[in-house]
C-alpha cells in the first residue's frame, strides 16, 4: 500500500515528478556547439520567455500534504521541523504550497521558475533580489501509478508518460490558484520559424531583455517554443547560439589567416 511515510514510496514520487530535459532546438553537441539541425514544428507555436533561475516544483496531494522539490531532489514536506534551503526554493514557494486546493484521488504537479533570489548567478537581470516564480508546465496523476515499482515509474517517465497540460488547461489552472504563467512572447506559426542558426538568432533578438523582472529588466535566459497541445516543446537559449556563431567566425578568422600564409608562403 502506498504511503508517504515510507523512503521507498518518497522515491516513487521523486521518481514520477523529476521534470525532463527540454531538448534544444537546434542539435546541440556535447562541446555546447549548435547544428544546423532545428526541430520541426507544424502548426501553431507559443514562444515563452525562458527565465533564468531554478527549476521547481510543488506537488500536492489528495489528503492536502504538499511538497517542493528541486529538479532532481525532493526538499521540504508540510510538517518538516527544518528544510532544504537550496537556491531559496522552499522559502519562495510555501506559501504556494498550502493553498493549492487538492484534487481527490490525484496528485497535482506544478513546475515553477524560481528566479531573482540572490543565491542564483543571473538574479541582477531581474531586480532586486526578491524571489519570484512563474508557472511553466503542470500535470494531474492518479495514485495508482504509484503503486507500481520504482523501474516501472522511471521507464514510464522516460518514454514521454507524464501527461504534462495543455496551453488552455495550463493556463485555467494558473487562474484558479493564482499564479501567473511564464510570459508569453508570441505565437508562430511552425513553417514560420528560421530554420538556420543565424536566423534563429535574429528571430530571437527582440526577446533579449526580460519581461518577467519584479525590478529593472536585464537579459533573458531565451526561449522556449511549444504546441498548444504540448506535444513537443524545445529550448532556444541565446548563449547557446551566441558562442555556436562566434565560433564560426573564430573559425572563418582561423582559416582566412591561414590561407594567406599559404599565399604568402608560395610567393
Amino acid at each position: 500500500m502506498f504511503s508517504l511515510r515510507t523512503p521507498a514510496d518518497l522515491a516513487k514520487v521523486n521518481t514520477a515528478t523529476k521534470y525532463p530535459s527540454i531538448p534544444t532546438h537546434h542539435r546541440i553537441d556535447p562541446r555546447g556547439r549548435l547544428h544546423e539541425e532545428p526541430t520541426v514544428f507544424t502548426g501553431p507555436v507559443i514562444a515563452t520567455e525562458k527565465c533564468d533561475g531554478t527549476n521547481a516544483r510543488v506537488l500536492k496531494f489528495p489528503d492536502g500534504r504538499w511538497m517542493i522539490g528541486s529538479r532532481k531532489d525532493l526538499l521540504a514536506a508540510d510538517g518538516d521541523l527544518v528544510n532544504d534551503p537550496s537556491h531559496g526554493i522552499v522559502d519562495a514557494l510555501t506559501g504556494l504550497a498550502e493553498t493549492i486546493p487538492p484534487r481527490p484521488g490525484q496528485l497535482v504537479a506544478l513546475y515553477l521558475e524560481v528566479y531573482g533570489t540572490k543565491n542564483l548567478g543571473a538574479w541582477k537581470e531581474y531586480g532586486d533580489g526578491e524571489p519570484a516564480w512563474k508557472l511553466f508546465d503542470a500535470f494531474t496523476l492518479d495514485l495508482d501509478l504509484l503503486e507500481q515499482e520504482r523501474e516501472t515509474i522511471a521507464s514510464w517517465r522516460e518514454h514521454g508518460g507524464q501527461p504534462f497540460m495543455p496551453e488552455h488547461d495550463l493556463q485555467q489552472l494558473a487562474q484558479s490558484i493564482g499564479v501567473q504563467v511564464t510570459p508569453r512572447l508570441l505565437e508562430i506559426d511552425g513553417a514560420d520559424l528560421p530554420a538556420s542558426i543565424q536566423d534563429m538568432l535574429a528571430f530571437m533578438e527582440p526577446y533579449r531583455t526580460t519581461v518577467a523582472a519584479t525590478g529593472r529588466p536585464g537579459l533573458s535566459e531565451g526561449l522556449v517554443l511549444r504546441d498548444p497541445h504540448r506535444r513537443t516543446i524545445t529550448k532556444a537559449r541565446f548563449q547557446d547560439y551566441d558562442r555556436t556563431l562566434r565560433l564560426r567566425a573564430d573559425e572563418a578568422r582561423d582559416a582566412s589567416r591561414a590561407a594567406r600564409r599559404a599565399a604568402a608562403a608560395t610567393r
